[in-house]
């Protein structure tokens, strides 16, 4: 098992994946924090520095070059200075961008927060969260036409923001199963009736009792990954946080894989390096039970990271060598 683990992260190289989503940009405003302000009863924070990173569908392109793979980002930026500063960081981080569109009507989706002592204080969104305009949905669909028969796997990224849409789904979903490229979905529980027939589904358990109607509990999980293999016609892998994994094959096949973080510091994109990791896995001939057991090695040492850091293929094959 181990060494056909390594063999499929070797082939993690130069794989083409195309990411579809709302794509965002991630502000981290850092400082110190030493008084209450005399204003209001609010912490004031001394600012020390300003960081940006890619963030929603973007954060799944930043982890696919992080682990060696290409990423072929499509998505929609409005026209503002964040935009600017997003595709740098893209760009930056070796990300093809030429598949993001300006919405002029909306803007670059942005989440600002604001840490102190390593804490996070508060977050300021940034987004408008109507759907894009049949104009832009045409220049995706010929963006899909020829990005499909180029990369190796599919990856929709929804954070419904706006991008997902029937249309666009619909046809990402048809292309790519004409063409036989698995298409792997981080879903929304509202746009559960756009997920029919994809290669793999990965909610968390709270999406996945939300997309049920099944009250979340120890044994609940069974009854929901059944309920979405069936209604969907899908694989599904739920992320359950420090109980694991559970993956859900079409043929009634259960695999439960225990948790490997040693400590958590953050959540905050685990699941864009859960879908990352098994993207690529699925690319490099991996069977479905061993993309999930790569990913939830990825997820394990990506909690233990604070804020978006993007997992390393030396940190997984480390993890793989020390199981």
């Amino acid at each position: 098992m181990k060494q056909r683990l390594l063999k499929i992260l070797e082939n993690f190289k130069d794989k083409k994946v195309l990411v579809v989503g709302d794509i965002m940009l991630d502000k981290y405003i850092w400082g110190e924090v030493s008084r209450i302000s005399p204003e209001a009863p609010v912490q004031v924070v001394h600012v020390s520095k300003e960081t940006y990173a890619p963030g929603g569908a973007s954060n799944v392109a930043s982890n696919i070059s992080t682990l060696d793979g290409n990423a072929f980002m499509v998505g929609i930026v409005g026209n503002d200075e964040a935009k600017n500063i997003l595709l740098e960081e893209l760009k930056s981080r070796g990300i093809n961008t030429d598949g993001i569109l300006t919405d002029k009507g909306k803007p670059t989706t942005q989440k600002v927060r604001i840490v102190g002592r390593s804490q996070q204080l508060l977050r300021v969104d940034y987004e408008k969260k109507s759907h894009v305009h049949q104009n832009i949905e045409r220049f995706m669909a010929a963006i899909f036409e020829k990005a499909v028969r180029e990369v190796d796997v599919v990856v929709i990224s929804d954070y419904a923001k706006g991008v997902i849409t029937q249309e666009v789904c619909s046809r990402l979903v048809y292309l790519a199963r004409e063409h036989k490229k698995a298409i792997i979905v981080d879903p929304k529980p509202k746009h559960l009736n756009l997920y029919s027939n994809v290669t793999l589904m990965t909610p968390n358990n709270a999406e996945a009792s939300e997309m049920t109607d099944i009250d979340d509990g120890d044994d609940a999980v069974l009854e929901m990954g059944a309920k979405l293999v069936k209604c969907l016609n899908t694989n599904v892998l739920i992320t359950r946080g420090e109980k694991g994994m559970s993956l859900f094959e079409k043929g009634s096949k259960i695999t439960h894989i225990p948790a490997k973080a040693k400590e958590v510091y953050s959540l905050i994109g685990a699941g864009d390096t859960v879908v990352a990791a098994a993207a690529l896995a699925l690319a490099s001939g991996a069977s479905l039970e061993e993309a999930a057991t790569i990913a939830n090695i990825a997820a394990g040492i990506k909690v233990g990271k604070i804020g978006t850091a993007s997992v390393s293929i030396e940190e997984i094959r480390r993890e793989i060598e020390n199981l």
